[in-house]
C-alpha cells in the first residue's frame, strides 16, 4: 500500500550528501545551511528558507491531519513567480523531494511518501486582482479560499471557490472543487479561464482552455505543477441574503431524515440552484450525551426565512431542536462548522483521515447502517468520540451542464459528497490506527453497498489515499490514457507525486 523500504531509502539517499532529517532545535548540518545559502541566493529579496532550528519552521510545516504527513528538512517560501521557477529547478536538480503548501487540509496518507523533502510554502503569494471589465479576477496561488470571498464581495462579485474558510483556494480547484455557488456556475475548476503553472522542469507556462494540460489541472492537477496565479470568471452578486435551518434529530429518525432529502431536497439530481443540505453525524453533548444525533443544514439563497416547502418535512419527523438563521452569503461558513473559527480549521495535533464517497440519492437504509456502526464505534466514549460523518449536498445543474469530456474531473452525474472523517490523536500503538482504517473503510463501504454499483467514486481532495487511480480520476479507459499520456510528457520523473498519484507502483496498490 505505501512506498517499499527500498523507495524510502533511495530517496534519502537522492537528498544533499550528508544531510539527514533533524529533530526540532537540533544543530542544524553545516550541509543544510549550505542548502539553504545555495538556494535562498537565487531567490528574490523577500522570499525565505527556513530550516528545522529556525523560528517559524513548525508553523509553516504544520498540518491539519497528523496521519503519516509528509518529513520536512527544509521550507521555501516564495515571494514572486520566478522564486517558485527557482526553487523547483534548485530541487530538480539536486534531487530534492518537494511538495507545495497551502493550506494543508490534504489528508492522503500518500503524503507520507515525502520523506526528507522540502516544503514549497506558496503563503506570500496572497492576492486577488479584479480584470478592469468585471468579468475575471486573478488570484495569487497561495490565496485562501475566505480571501477570495471577501476581495470579491467587497467589489460586489463573487465566484465559485471551496466552502471551508481555512483551505486554500488552489487546492480544492485542482481536485475539481466544491461549492456553495456550483448549481448557478459548476465547479470552482469549470470558473477556471487560464493559469500560469511551473512545471516538473522548471519552466513556467501560461495554460488557457485550448491548451492540452489544461484538462488535467481541472480535477488531477496536484499531479502536473505548481500554480503560481489563475484567472477565473467571477459574477455580479445576485443575491445578499441567505437563510438556514440547523435540524437536530436522534439517531432512531435517520432513514427518515435521509428520505425526506431524496424526495424534498435532492430530487434524483433536480436540486434547486439556490438550496443546498448538509449534514453531520456527530457527538454533540447539548443535544444528547450519551450519543450521537444528526445535525442537518438546509441552507437558501435570496430569502431571510428557509422556505416551508423545503423544512416543513423535515419539521414532520420530529428535531430536538430548530435553530433558524438569517444573514449573507459569508454566514454560510460559520453555519455549517467551517469557518477559520470552527473546530474543523484547528490544528489541533490530530489525525483526520477520511473515506469519501459520492452518492447519486441517499439509501436510507444503508444510511441506518452506517450510522449504528458509527454510534457504536465513534460514540462519546470512545478514542474516535470526535469523528464526524460528512454528507455534502448541493445543487449540481451547473455541474452537469459542463461536459463531462472537458476535464479530468470524473464524477458530475453524482449528486451527494459523503464523508466519513475519523479524528483520533495519533498514538504509538499502531492497533488504534489500524482501527481507524477499518471504521472508515466500513463506513465508507456500508454506503457504497447501498448504491447498487460496484465502482467507488470518491473525492480527490478527500482521499484516504488507499483509493485507486480508477475511483479518483474516473475508470474509463479513455480517462486513464488521457492522464498517463499527459504524465510522461509534462511529468516523466514523477516530481509531482506524493498526493494521491495517477501512477502506482501495482506492488503498493491498495483497492479500498
Amino acid at each position: 500500500m505505501r512506498q517499499s523500504m527500498l523507495q524510502a531509502i533511495v530517496a534519502l539517499a537522492t537528498w544533499v550528501s550528508g544531510v539527514t532529517a533533524t529533530a526540532h532545535g537540533d544543530t542544524t548540518q553545516p550541509d543544510m545551511m549550505d542548502v539553504k545559502q545555495a538556494l535562498g541566493e537565487k531567490l528574490s529579496s523577500n522570499a525565505e528558507v527556513i530550516l528545522p532550528s529556525s523560528k517559524g519552521f513548525d508553523n509553516a510545516t504544520g498540518r491539519w491531519s497528523l496521519l503519516e504527513p509528509p518529513q520536512v528538512n527544509i521550507v521555501a517560501i516564495p515571494a514572486i513567480e520566478d522564486d517558485v521557477v527557482q526553487i523547483v529547478k534548485f530541487a530538480r536538480d539536486r534531487n530534492i523531494p518537494f511538495l507545495t503548501y497551502d493550506g494543508t487540509h490534504g489528508a492522503s496518507v500518500t503524503l507520507g511518501d515525502m520523506q526528507h523533502g522540502l516544503a514549497l510554502s506558496m503563503r506570500k503569494m496572497s492576492s486577488v486582482k479584479l480584470s478592469d471589465d468585471g468579468k475575471t479576477a486573478t488570484i495569487g496561488g497561495g490565496t485562501m479560499s475566505k480571501t477570495v470571498t471577501d476581495e470579491l464581495w467587497a467589489a460586489g462579485k463573487q465566484t465559485v471557490t471551496g466552502t471551508c474558510e481555512c483551505v486554500s483556494y488552489m487546492g480544492p480547484m485542482l481536485g475539481g472543487g466544491h461549492g456553495w455557488l456550483q448549481g448557478h456556475h459548476g465547479l470552482v475548476a469549470d470558473q477556471v479561464e487560464s493559469m500560469n503553472v511551473v512545471l516538473a522542469d522548471g519552466q513556467l507556462k501560461t495554460l488557457d482552455r485550448d491548451s492540452a494540460l489544461m484538462w488535467a489541472m481541472k480535477g488531477a492537477g496536484h499531479n502536473f505543477g505548481v500554480v503560481t496565479s489563475v484567472k477565473v470568471k467571477i459574477y455580479d452578486i445576485q443575491h445578499h441574503n441567505w437563510a438556514s435551518e440547523t435540524l437536530v434529530f436522534s439517531g432512531d429518525k435517520v432513514e427518515a431524515v435521509y428520505q425526506a432529502a431524496n424526495d424534498h431536497l435532492v430530487r434524483n439530481g433536480s436540486q434547486p440552484t439556490d438550496v443546498a443540505n448538509w449534514s453531520y453525524w456527530m457527538n454533540q453533548p447539548s443535544e444528547d450525551p450519551n450519543n450521537p444525533v444528526i445535525v442537518f443544514y438546509i441552507l437558501q439563497e435570496g430569502v431571510t426565512a428557509v422556505d416551508s416547502a423545503y423544512s416543513k418535512p423535515f419539521h414532520d419527523i420530529g428535531p430536538s431542536s430548530v435553530t433558524p438563521a438569517a444573514g449573507t452569503y459569508k454566514d454560510l461558513a460559520a453555519w455549517t462548522q467551517v469557518s477559520n473559527d470552527s473546530p474543523p480549521c484547528q490544528k489541533d495535533g490530530f489525525a483526520h483521515p477520511r473515506f469519501p464517497i459520492y452518492l447519486q440519492s441517499y439509501n436510507p437504509a444503508a444510511q441506518k447502517e452506517a450510522f449504528d456502526l458509527y454510534a457504536s464505534s465513534a460514540g462519546p466514549s470512545s478514542p474516535f468520540n470526535t469523528s464526524i460523518f460528512m454528507f455534502e449536498g448541493y445543487s449540481t445543474e451547473g455541474v452537469r451542464k459542463v461536459d463531462s469530456s472537458s476535464a479530468a474531473f470524473a464524477f458530475r452525474d453524482d449528486n451527494i459528497l459523503c464523508s466519513p472523517l475519523v479524528s483520533f490523536k495519533p498514538p504509538d500503538d499502531p492497533t488504534l490506527i489500524s482501527k481507524a482504517e477499518n471504521l472508515g473503510q466500513q463506513l465508507r463501504n456500508i454506503l457504497l453497498k447501498g448504491t447498487g454499483r460496484d465502482e467507488l467514486h470518491a473525492y480527490v481532495n478527500y482521499a484516504y489515499g488507499t483509493e485507486t487511480p480508477e475511483q479518483l480520476y474516473g475508470s474509463e479507459d479513455w480517462r486513464q490514457s488521457k492522464l498517463q499520456e499527459l504524465k510522461n510528457q509534462y511529468d516523466p520523473n514523477s516530481e509531482f507525486s506524493f498526493f494521491c498519484p495517477i501512477t502506482r507502483n501495482p506492488a503498493d496498490e491498495c483497492s479500498s
